[in-house]
């Protein structure tokens, strides 16, 4: 391992085992909560209608524009118009890409909200440094180059950060993106479900099954978003809620009908043989066939 990559390592795993910064977590967390509470803003932003989480598209926007803004600072442009009107739409469109992030950190915990707030602590250092920079550069001083630059180098920081919480720690990844169920009709476990919610297993996948007047469903218990056991939920109006973040799913389509989950529930077919429930999904997916 060559010192690039071990120092990479060791300021990760410094930053995802850093407990002091717990209480600051649970102080930001409260004050969050509230700035995203309303339902219909929450849903948003966590782009529940979109079928993807909102952050990573949003921001896109401020990346382009303040990277745009870099190429004309290294072609002698920094003082134009072009240069200020980019560095200043970098900023108003960050503050949506803000707003969704904090959507999506507040339901995490531990190692991934550790390393969130240090993501977000990078980026909003980066949307202060660009900020300076529109006024500098509005004041046609030259100075706003060097703090646009400043705010590149945190918002390249931030992003790399961004990337280990999604690539390496799952933040925002569909929690069911690995498990599959059998392509083939296979009995579950247990007996005949009568309860209204109940968890069954079914070659190796655990899979929440809801009875109710208008039949038996079955969806995979774990929650799309965060993972939590919708088998623990609750019912209401053809949909369950996960007990964790409250995100709700149709329980025909598996389409969120609630945030903050954007991803749908995996879908099985079920039927009744013999007393015995079978289930079976249809999947085309390679990275959820099983090697063995």
């Amino acid at each position: 391992m060559n010192r690039l990559s071990a120092m990479r390592i060791r300021l990760l795993d410094a930053a995802e085992s850093a407990e002091q910064l717990d209480d600051a977590i649970g102080r930001v967390r409260t004050v969050a909560q509230q700035l995203v509470k309303p339902a219909p803003f929450r849903r948003l932003l966590s782009g529940t209608d979109l079928g993807h989480p909102m952050h990573p598209v949003l921001v896109q926007l401020p990346i382009g524009l303040w990277t745009s803004a870099w190429v004309l600072d290294l072609m002698g442009l920094g003082k134009t118009r072009a240069a200020r009107s980019l560095v200043g739409l970098g900023v108003l469109s960050a503050l949506p890409a803000v707003a969704s992030g904090v959507s999506d950190w507040i339901d995490t915990d531990e190692a991934e909200a550790r390393v969130g707030l240090v993501h977000a602590t990078a980026n909003s250092t980066a949307l202060a440094c660009f900020s300076v920079s529109w006024f500098r550069r509005r004041g046609g001083q030259h100075s706003g180059v060097f703090w646009s630059t400043l705010g590149a180098t945190f918002a390249t920081a931030g992003g790399f950060l961004g990337g280990h919480l999604a690539y390496s720690l799952g933040v925002g990844v569909d929690t069911n993106a690995f498990e599959t169920g059998p392509d083939e009709w296979t009995a579950v476990r247990g007996n005949l479900p009568t309860e209204e919610l109940v968890a069954r297993t079914v070659d190796g996948v655990r899979v929440m099954v809801a009875t109710t007047e208008e039949g038996r469903f079955a969806l995979a218990d774990r929650c799309s978003h965060r993972g939590g056991p919708l088998s623990e939920g609750s019912l209401e109006e053809a949909c369950v809620t996960c007990p964790w973040h409250g995100s709700q799913f149709e329980l025909v389509t598996g389409v969120p009908t609630r945030g903050p989950a954007s991803i749908p529930q995996s879908v099985y077919e079920n039927r009744v043989v013999a007393d015995k429930l079978e289930l079976r999904r249809g999947e085309n997916r390679a990275l959820r066939r099983r090697a063995v």
